[in-house]
Parts: C-alpha cells; structure tokens; sequence
C-alpha cells in the first residue's frame, strides 16, 4: 500500500504539469520547474522531520518557531561574514536539535501529549526569539545571511536542489536500510509489542523528536539564504504545509507507515497546485479553499483505498 500511495502522490504532481502546461504555456518549462522545485524543497525539509515524528504516531506543533528562532540565530550570528558562517550553521542547527530533544524528553520520559509538548515549546521559543531579537530583523543590524550561502540558489540547477536531494538519500537510507529505520516502523505500528521485543521505543521517540527540529533548522536556513533576510513569522506556513506533504505524500497519521519519496511527492504536488491556482489568478480565498479541498480528496482516496484492503 505505501507504494500505491507513493505512485498517487507523483500521479497528482503530474496531473497538474500537465493540466497547467494545457491551459499556460510555460507553466511546465524548465524555468518555471526550477522555481517550484527549490519552493517545494523548503516543504520538503521541513515535511521530513515531520514524517518522522509522526510514523510513531506522534506531531511536531513546534516547526515555525523553531524554523524562525534557527534563521535569526543564523544571520545574527554570522552578520553576513562568510568566515563566520560555519559556525553560524552549526548554532542554528544546533538550536533545533536543542528544542527537538526537549520536545522528545517531554513526549517520551515526561509523558506528555505530543500536541501539547510541542504547541508549548512553539509558545516558548517564539517568546525567546521576540523577546532576544526585541521583535526586529532589519538590515540595519547586518541580519544578511553570508554570501555563500545565498549563492544556493544560482545557476541552472541549484545547489539547493542537490541538498534537498542528499536530504532525500538520508531519509530514505535511514528508514529502509537501518535497523534504526526497522525500529521506527516497529515503534508506529505497535510501541507495546516493539517495547516486548527489546526496542528502546523511548530512545527512538527523542531521536526522531531531535531530528524534527534539526530539519526545522535546516528549513530556516535555507530560507534566509534563499531570501537574504530572516522575518518573524517565516515558519508559520511551514506548519500546516509540513503536514499536508506528509498525508498527501501517503504517510499514516497514525504511524507505521510510509516513505519519504511520496514525501517529496506531496510537496511537489503542494506548490504546483499553489502556482497554478496563482497563474489562474484565483483570489487568495479560493486558492485556500480549494488547496484544502485537494488535500482532503486525496485522503479521501487514501481512505477507500484502505476500506478495499
């Protein structure tokens, strides 16, 4: 079933290539590719870290901020020098695997739901993040992301583009190929069951929690070096965009199941549903309204097809 589900979500992605090349010339150019390409690889990040949390059946609630908190540390901790960016990148990594393992600890060792760990950490770090950076991010404090960094997005084929595709090769390594990868699974279908047969679920929930806010980092990143420039309220779309790649890309809400190549699937279908409803010049309301109607048929067929098995 996960690779029917795989299948639909790159057969959604198509569809509407092909629909929108039908209507707008263009639409299915290189040029155009390119742009949804590196959009959908910001989904695509963020989606990851997602993904896994919730094959345990588990959601990261805490995305935006940290994805925000992680931008802001990063430019002002490099100011733009590109001696300093190095360092820079390892801080902001740093701050979501921090939040990460503190969202872990609460879900796995402290018991908390993990909508309620993660929600109250988002609250923590966006009160951190106001009241450190006193609610500004402007040019005049050199909050510019470092010259190499920007330059992720030059050329033909970005190199944006080959690290969302390490990103890929990693999830995909990690879940299939690992006993770690075994583990996971194990722990979303059944924790009870994976604790009697000698799996750590408790250390699997921190380490996938930590990951979650490493890909949230990772997304901040890129965005600052994609825009230039760190903003309050940079995540807060990455949310409900990191859940939606996740369902659309055929991965149980419930856990145990699932791949992060729909994954990719889903955030591609995402962003090209968003550009053609743009290019249809449908009004911001409508293309809210029919960006969820989509969502909801696919989950729609999702569940048929599961009634059928």
């Amino acid at each position: 079933m996960s690779t029917r589900r795989v299948l639909y979500a790159l057969g959604g992605t198509v569809a509407v290539l092909l629909v929108g090349a039908i209507l707008h010339p263009g639409f299915a150019s290189w040029s155009s590719l390119r742009v949804m390409l590196v959009v959908a690889s910001f989904t695509g990040f963020v989606a990851a870290g997602q993904m896994l949390v919730v094959l345990v059946g588990g959601i990261d609630l805490s995305i935006p901020w940290v994805l925000n908190g992680a931008a802001i540390v990063l430019t002002t901790s490099s100011l733009g020098q590109t001696s300093r960016a190095p360092l820079a990148i390892v801080l902001a990594l740093g701050v979501g695997a921090l939040v990460g393992l503190g969202n872990g600890l609460g879900v796995a060792w402290l018991g908390v739901p993990a909508v309620v760990m993660t929600l109250g950490m988002n609250g923590v770090m966006q009160g951190l993040t106001l009241g450190l950076s006193k609610g500004l991010t402007c040019a005049s404090c050199g909050s510019y992301a470092p010259e190499p960094l920007r330059g992720l997005f030059d050329g033909a084929l970005p190199a944006q583009l080959f690290l969302w595709a390490g990103v890929g090769l990693f999830m995909t390594v990690l879940l299939t190929l690992t006993t770690f990868g075994r583990r996971v699974y194990a722990v979303g279908v059944n924790p009870r069951a994976a604790f009697l047969s000698g799996v750590g679920v408790r250390g699997v929930t921190v380490a996938l929690y930590t990951l979650s806010g490493v890909f949230a980092a990772l997304a901040g990143i890129a965005l600052v070096a994609y825009g230039g420039q760190p903003s309050l309220g940079l995540g807060d779309p990455y949310l409900f965009e990191s859940i939606a790649a996740v369902v659309v890309g055929g991965v149980s809400i419930l856990g145990g199941r699932g791949h992060y190549l729909g994954v990719i699937a889903g955030s591609l279908t995402l962003v090209a549903v968003t550009t053609f409803l743009q290019a249809q010049r449908v009004p911001e309301y409508g293309r809210l309204m029919i960006y969820g109607l989509v969502i909801l048929a696919i989950l729609f067929a999702y569940g048929r097809e599961k009634a059928h098995d």
